[in-house]
């Protein structure tokens, strides 16, 4: 596959989370895709995201993703994204609060036979856990 074609795939793999539409699903993550940085409890594989792109759902069912850059390199896909959501469920743990959360993360993701076979996470989970109101803001 061509790097365009890999970062493509990988553009669909947030399309998929954003909208909920996980019939994609089957065609984008490899059946024993590895998320390097699961949510505890996450089952393995494709069905492992499936389940994520559900609760995502629930807990931020308004969420959209703006891919701000991404570069391709060999079978690897660097994303850097800013999703934006209403916390309307329960999300990592934490009862839905009503408010506006913006996630801001780094995603390498390795790319076989067009389809993501591994993820690893950098997520700015303090920023977000600051905004549902768990942990009190400096100043």
């Amino acid at each position: 596959m061509s790097l365009e074609n890999n970062k493509a795939v990988a553009r669909q793999f947030y399309r998929i989370l954003e909208t909920g539409d996980i019939s994609m699903a089957d065609e984008i993550v490899a059946a024993d895709y590895v998320n390097h940085n699961a949510i505890p409890g996450q089952k393995a594989g494709l069905e492992g995201y499936k389940d994520v792109v559900r609760s995502l759902r629930t807990s931020l069912p308004d969420i959209r993703y703006t891919i701000e850059d991404q570069v391709a390199e060999g079978d690897k896909v660097v994303t850097r994204y800013t999703a934006k959501g209403t916390h309307q469920g329960e999300f990592l743990g934490v009862a839905a609060t009503g408010k506006p959360i913006t996630m801001t993360a780094l995603v390498l993701q390795r790319v076989v036979d067009g389809k993501i076979q591994e993820s690893w996470l950098e997520l700015d989970m303090l920023s977000v856990l600051r905004q549902m109101g768990e942990i009190p803001s400096p100043g």
